[in-house]
């Protein structure tokens, strides 16, 4: 076997694969906190598959942890899209901007089949990451949207209620997200990392 093979290459950049060795060598999209980067298992968001976010309710600070990240992926030379499919609410324009996100690399999709949209989104190819707000998931839809993001090569963001924790996931990352009066309380659910403390994140300026 030639250790330089181009298609054993092309295997082990596969998100899927973790190696021993090259476990120093994270790969991770900033997250742009560096106590977040440092506690997950890439050392930041997975640049591709699906992860998701499980909440007491919408609105808990689960936005704020992805806006650095967003606006990373919008500044790139070669920036593909950023979806959001059936946001509960109208994401605020100047806020984004304010935070660096590039709006002509947004995009909202709504619709009355939003796991549909969803995954279609995701396997596309043309996004680096797509947010999405499905309330009705199975596990087998949860592995559909996985497969979905490991074909586009893109970065998926599924919110869900914190009590979908007791369910079955083909997510790569579950991170449960708890308010606080001064940030957010993260806990790893699922991920390839031995870690499942509580970290509590503090926001900028609190």
């Amino acid at each position: 076997m030639v250790v330089g093979d181009s298609k054993i290459a092309r295997l082990l950049e596969h998100p899927a694969i973790w190696r021993g060795r090259s476990a120093a060598q994270r790969s991770g999209l900033s997250t742009g906190f560096a106590a977040l980067d440092e506690y997950l298992p890439d050392s930041g968001w997975p640049r591709t598959g699906l992860i998701e976010l499980l909440v007491s309710r919408f609105g808990s600070g689960e936005l704020t942890l992805l806006v650095p990240a967003l606006a990373s992926l919008t500044r790139a030379a070669v920036a593909r899209w950023c979806v959001w499919v059936t946001p509960p609410l109208v994401p605020f324009a100047p806020a984004l901007a304010s935070c660096g996100v590039v709006l002509d690399r947004l995009a909202v999709v709504g619709g009355v089949r939003p796991l549909w949209a969803f995954e279609q989104t995701l396997g596309s190819g043309a996004c680096d990451a797509v947010l999405g707000w499905v309330r009705q998931v199975k596990p087998r839809d949860i592995r559909r949207l996985q497969l979905a993001a490991e074909r586009g090569r893109t970065l998926g963001v599924l919110f869900r209620p914190r009590r979908a924790a007791r369910e079955a996931s083909g997510a790569v990352l579950r991170l449960s997200v708890e308010p606080l009066a001064f940030g957010v309380r993260l806990t790893i659910l699922k991920g390839r990392s031995p870690r499942r403390d509580a970290l509590d994140l503090r926001w900028p300026g609190s």
